[in-house]
């Protein structure tokens, strides 16, 4: 008699575009999501399955310590049962705290501290004694920061322009923020004089501030009318509000923006290490703790092994096995210092996989999204092994995948689509990877490389002369312009080092489209975005002789009830949150007098609920139209002109930003791994683009695994050998032709694929 699988139950998921879909998908397998960008894969894996997983979980705690975790919605689904406990390996970036390492990420920090406490010569003190965070632990010189931080006021002022002129070229301070606004409205300063025109005291007053012991204040206008407010010199602003001030707690874009005007130098007195002088003397087999932290991790392995105290011992055995898991992942060349905002892609994905690998728990439901991404092809085998190791033990394991590979060894797949958005949201295809081929699915296992046989000729190149940046060895090489070209090699192995680093110091003026993600928020729209919400307002207050405002949802023109949000979350103590769509606006964020106004037939809610394909019909301004083409131009086509920039996936992030640079022509694009959350069938679209951009006269260089897009480059560059130390070489440049003669790791995968 045969066994019947256990099997997770889920019945009229309706979550964002899911079209009232069932599934039945088996335990103790490996199930793989695929499907085009936005088709739904995260509406069934995150937003209901792991989800409701994690709301069951909670449930189990008193209800004290429920009200201390986490509170999740019940997702709108008629059934879901057989559910198994959840761990989940996101995309989202790793520790947006600068002081986040590979070390405390990993929880392996707080024990070499402990350790060090115990058994290190002298005796120091407590484990606490031994963080840079602590009052006694961190250096007296840079707050334990480990680097010491000034501001370059030759970067942050041009000084031949005016501050209408954004001659502060610091943007939180620049006439597109309030405190810009503020500097030229407040009457102190002449907001149309160059600043080196400036007579000595006004020129004072606005970059250092009033004289010692005197205050200035000037008015700043809010809705409420003017209200006096100190001005204290640009300088020390900047120095008080963003290099005081935590710097972990900025956004990532503006941490960006301080250390870009600013001179960031390694600390003389901590060595970089961010930690006191006295607490530097301690030592275990004569290390010390900064020491420790900068080994590589198959150097820390055996010095972990080597420590024979009885106390000591017992500590480092705990260490021990985290340390091993990320050695295991091929990570041996990081260490526990290594910040975790300076690992590639490729790297955080799998110090994240590590991070939940090293428990001996089983019938534990693991839940990937895009493990493969930022892994070159031959990583790829790793992170395969390791899943199968995982359904070994008796687990299920859920993956969102678009990597061939990955997809081939699945037990199960499931196709979402047919489109994308409203398009999708439906099962294209579920069963064997055998039965695919008939399916009318997009995916195809069976899918080969074309090798580009006419690559475009340069005559000219950019030029990098001996880059020494992170573990780069003395490399110089020419990058052929106007052309495509790839730059490939193993994680760590110095790509992002040549590029975003020695490259863009070289050429500054270059557009980059990097990993990290946009600014998101519930009010941020697709039109915000694209920068032409102002524009639309501006023609409804024209065509309706009302003021601007009224046509914002953030504004005049929010509905009174739920205050712009479109839904309420009335309080419902310690029961689960519950978001109720607005019963007075149904949803539509704006008050019935905003409605009541139109353009062309349309009110500001329908002309929001617009298709970027319909949008392109229905409006004639210029601007608009072409913000309109270059998402098209991207494959959004079908996203709506008011969908909220948090709702996106990982692949529409990456093809938005990539759109909102469009516009420019003969310039420099500089991308990391554009293939990052697309299916097979959009890359097809994006490195037509590419193709486009390169015609066009602009010159396109792509970090990529994917080998779809080194095969259609102009140009292969390709680093190695390994990562960390072992990187940092050019081993290979040429035409993905010449190549596949070549003896490297990418040309070993590029013939295999042809």
């Amino acid at each position: 008699m045969k066994e019947i699988k256990d099997e997770i139950v889920l019945r009229g998921l309706r979550e964002n575009n899911l079209k009232d879909i069932d599934l039945n998908l088996p335990k103790e397998e490996i199930t793989v999501f695929t499907g085009l960008s936005g088709s739904g894969k995260s509406s069934v894996v995150f937003d209901t399955l792991a989800t409701e997983s994690r709301r069951q979980m909670t449930l189990n705690y008193p209800l004290y310590v429920r009200n201390q975790m986490p509170r999740y919605e019940r997702p709108r689904a008629d059934l879901m049962q057989h559910l198994s406990p959840v761990i989940v390996v996101e995309q989202k970036p790793v520790g947006g705290n600068t002081r986040s390492t590979v070390g405390t990420y990993m929880d392996i920090h707080p024990l070499i501290r402990l350790l060090f406490s115990r058994i290190g010569t002298p005796a120091i003190g407590s484990a606490t004694d031994f963080s840079s965070q602590s009052s006694f632990g961190k250096c007296p010189e840079c707050n334990g920061f480990g680097e010491v931080v000034y501001p370059d006021l030759h970067k942050i002022i041009d000084l031949d322009k005016s501050l209408r002129e954004y001659a502060v070229q610091f943007k939180p301070l620049s006439p597109s923020g309030w405190q810009g606004r503020w500097m030229m409205t407040g009457g102190l300063f002449d907001p149309d004089l160059p600043i080196k025109d400036y007579p000595q005291d006004q020129y004072n007053l606005l970059i250092y501030g009033p004289p010692k012991g005197e205050r200035v204040f000037a008015p700043f206008h809010t809705k409420d009318g003017p209200h006096d407010h100190e001005w204290d010199g640009l300088l020390p602003r900047f120095v008080r509000l963003y290099i005081n001030r935590d710097i972990t707690k900025l956004k990532q874009t503006s941490q960006e923006d301080v250390l870009a005007v600013s001179t960031h130098t390694l600390c003389p007195t901590c060595d970089g290490s961010g930690l006191n002088p006295e607490v530097l003397k301690c030592k275990i087999n004569g290390f010390n703790i900064a020491e420790y932290d900068k080994l590589e991790l198959t150097e820390l392995l055996p010095e972990l092994k080597n420590i024979r105290d009885p106390l000591g011992e017992s500590i480092a055995q705990q260490a021990i096995p985290n340390v091993q898991q990320l050695i295991d992942l091929g990570l041996g060349y990081l260490s526990l210092s290594r910040k975790m905002g300076t690992l590639s892609g490729g790297e955080a994905q799998r110090v994240k996989i590590a991070r939940h690998l090293g428990s001996s728990l089983n019938n534990i439901s693991y839940i990937f999204d895009e493990p493969s991404a930022g892994l070159h092809p031959e990583e790829v085998d790793m992170l395969i092994q390791m899943l199968k190791s995982l359904k070994a033990n008796h687990n299920t394991v859920i993956v969102i995948e678009h990597d061939l590979s990955v997809i081939k060894v699945a037990d199960e797949i499931v196709e979402m689509g047919p489109g994308a958005g409203a398009a999708g949201g439906e099962i294209v295809y579920q069963g064997k990877p055998d039965g695919l081929k008939n399916a009318s699915a997009l995916t195809k296992l069976d899918h080969k490389l074309e090798i580009n046989q006419h690559p475009r000729q340069s005559n000219d190149h950019f030029v990098v002369t001996r880059a020494n940046n992170n573990n780069l060895k003395d490399v110089s090489i020419d990058i052929p312009q106007n052309v495509l070209v790839s730059v490939c090699g193993v994680s760590g192995s110095g790509k992002s080092s040549l590029l975003f680093e020695a490259f863009s110091a070289r050429y500054p003026d270059i557009i980059k489209v990097s990993q990290g993600r946009i600014g998101i928020s519930s009010r941020s729209t697709l039109a915000t975005y694209m920068g032409i919400m102002d524009d639309i307002r501006q023609i409804l207050a024209k065509e309706t002789g009302q003021p601007a405002g009224l046509f914002s949802f953030n504004s005049l023109g929010a509905c009174l009830v739920c205050d712009g949000k479109g839904v309420t979350t009335p309080d419902v103590a310690f029961a689960d949150p519950v978001t109720v769509v607005c019963e007075a606006c149904g949803g539509l964020r704006y008050s019935d007098e905003a409605l009541s106004y139109v353009y062309r037939g349309k009110n500001i809610a329908q002309i929001l609920e617009l298709t970027v394909d319909e949008a392109k019909e229905y409006f004639v301004m210029p601007k608009i139209v072409k913000r309109m083409d270059m998402l098209d131009e991207v494959g959004l086509n079908y996203l709506t002109l008011g969908q909220t920039t948090s709702s996106l996936s990982g692949g529409e992030i990456q093809r938005l930003k990539l759109a909102s640079h469009l516009q420019n022509e003969g310039q420099i694009y500089l991308l990391d791994e554009p293939s990052l959350g697309l299916h097979m069938s959009d890359n097809g679209k994006l490195l037509e683009l590419f193709q486009k951009l390169v015609n066009k006269g602009n010159s396109v260089i792509i970090i990529e695994h994917n080998l779809d897009f080194i095969a259609a480059s102009d140009w292969v560059i390709e680093l190695g050998p390994g990562g960390g130390k072992r990187g940092g070489t050019v081993m290979f440049e040429g035409t993905p032709q010449e190549m596949l003669s070549a003896d490297t790791l990418t040309a070993k995968w590029l013939k295999d694929g042809v």
